[in-house]
């Protein structure tokens, strides 16, 4: 077989989801290692009285593609922008453009989604699986086929303890839910979504797993086309390893908005059993796998789709507690600016204990620092900011509780059919990863291309230094002894503050006042958590 690099010479690609973190990566990948491409098409929708030639050039100014206008700018001119929307019947494509891509396109790379995992079953289910079946429809009117890589999740199949690489059952007829969702209103839509979903705990793994299903079926006895190729990756995607920019990360998602909130001290809880396996990858392994599937998938032709189950817990595993503890290292060694809290936080395995502690820690902390914001003559943002933080938390509550077996065995057979060159090129394996250096990259992209801070590291050293001021360096705490530590030093506070009740009246005023105003913000505090 030829290299992969030489594959894509002369052929044009068709890429959905391509403003997306995995888009703009897997665009950038092909347009500097598979520079014989001729054309990348990305359908993209006007927005925000943008057109989509506006679009592409603001994609474009993304700075993972700096590299590229210095070294190769004429490389940019082959992204192609596509006016559409994968929400729209036919994708919302012109009958001309339409045309184009039949007439001129090889490769599909399908990775448009709606990634809420909180989303309405309608959109979910009209952008997740109508817009595959859309987007099926037009890849089998493509005369030069030879590649169909759909990314998917591993997710979709989180009813079961042990997920191997093959499509399993779908949970519903999908053609019969894509009806369903058309003539069903939304008030009786949500009522019957819990049913639906069953074992699966939001609409983004069902309908991923409906999607599946579809693509199957859709291809079944398809004279003449090549069986599709399933990319599976973890929720989990976080920051570039290696490539374009060792960091990168452009999105709150995931562990990102962990390290952000817990590197400005504003994650102080998290419901996570900290013995199960973190399972998240880099954002450059499955874009890299994704290129060299495409690659397998045409030049070996293979009769039946194949699945590749990207996910790191089968071949370099970390623990949640590793990921905190060496996570709050470098974030007390590498401090962002301006902390509002030392950075760390803890990790629980009690539902109750950290209802608790967001209350505590989170809510009751924000409301009054707001209240001081507003004093100020400033705008309250903390308050807003927790409920934020609350609700994407929540929505990754099942996956740090629950812990699954990924089998990689298509993966590891791919590595095998590539040359030592590709291997390097197009790295995907994970086995040599080093998990805390990558900890160590990821909080330093966090800072940099997620909060635009300056790399002036000393300055937010001097800054931290303020909350340690008269004690040493903290070292990582040991989850067990973590909460005994917080009440030993809560237990000196409020005995230090009773004395100072006992003796002063102007505290006695204050500690009234503090009273009155905690019993009028309850309700509000609790809120939140009851919603």
């Amino acid at each position: 077989m030829g290299s992969v690099a030489e594959f894509y010479r002369g052929k044009a690609v068709l890429i959905t989801g391509g403003t997306g973190f995995m888009g703009k990566v897997l665009l950038e990948k092909l347009l500097r290692s598979c520079p014989g491409v001729t054309k990348l098409y990305v359908i993209l929708r006007p927005k925000r009285n943008k057109s989509v030639n506006e679009r592409r050039d603001m994609l474009l100014k993304t700075q993972i593609f700096d590299y590229l206008k210095k070294t190769d700018p004429a490389q940019l001119d082959k992204v192609v922008a596509i006016p559409g929307d994968v929400m729209q019947p036919g994708l919302g494509i012109s009958s001309a453009d339409r045309q184009t891509l039949e007439d001129e396109v090889s490769i599909v790379f399908h990775s448009a989604a709606t990634v809420k995992f909180d989303e309405v079953l309608k959109v979910s289910v009209t952008m997740n699986v109508k817009g595959t079946q859309s987007l099926l429809h037009l890849a089998k009117r493509m005369r030069n086929l030879e590649a169909f890589i759909h990314v998917s999740t591993a997710y979709c199949n989180c009813d079961r303890e042990v997920i191997d690489e093959v499509v399993y059952p779908s949970p519903a007829d999908p053609k019969k839910v894509m009806e369903m969702v058309e003539w069903l209103d939304d008030d009786v839509l949500a009522d019957i979504t819990p049913k639906l979903l069953g074992n699966r705990p939001n609409t983004y793994t069902y309908t991923k797993a409906l999607a599946e299903s579809l693509i199957v079926s859709e291809c079944e006895g398809h004279a003449g086309g090549h069986c599709p190729a399933f990319h599976r990756d973890r929720a989990g995607v976080t920051c570039a390893w290696k490539e374009p920019l060792p960091g990168w990360v452009d999105n709150f998602n995931g562990p990102t908005g962990m390290i952000a909130g817990a590197g400005k001290g504003l994650m102080r809880t998290l419901l996570c059993h900290e013995d199960l396996v973190a399972d998240v990858v880099p954002v450059d392994v499955p874009i890299n796998l994704m290129i060299t599937a495409a690659w397998y998938t045409a030049v070996r032709s293979p009769r039946h789709p194949t699945v590749y189950n990207c996910a790191s817990g089968s071949i370099r595993p970390i623990r949640w507690r590793e990921v905190r503890v060496w996570g709050e290292l470098e974030l007390r060694e590498n401090p962002m600016c301006n902390v509002l809290w030392y950075p760390g936080g803890s990790f629980t395995s009690s539902p109750l204990a950290n209802k608790f502690w967001v209350v505590v820690c989170h809510f009751i902390p924000a409301y009054i620092l707001d209240a001081v914001i507003m004093l100020c003559g400033h705008k309250p943002l903390l308050v807003r900011i927790h409920k934020r933080m609350l609700k994407a938390s929540n929505c990754l509550t099942y996956f740090t509780t629950h812990q699954w077996t990924f089998k990689s065995n298509n993966v590891l057979s791919l590595l095998g059919e590539m040359s030592e060159h590709d291997r390097q090129e197009f790295h995907f394996d994970m086995k040599d990863l080093d998990w805390r250096k990558y900890l160590a990259i990821y909080c330093i992209g966090v800072r940099r291309f997620i909060l635009k801070e300056d790399d002036d590291m000393e300055k937010s050293r001097r800054h931290l230094r303020r909350w340690v001021l008269g004690r040493r360096r903290a070292a990582p705490r040991r989850s067990g002894c973590t909460y005994v530590q917080e009440a030993c030093r809560l237990l000196f506070f409020l005995l230090t503050w009773r004395t100072l009740l006992n003796r002063s009246e102007t505290a006695r005023a204050l500690w009234s006042s503090l009273l009155t105003l905690l019993r009028s913000m309850m309700p509000a505090v609790l809120a939140p958590l009851t919603s």
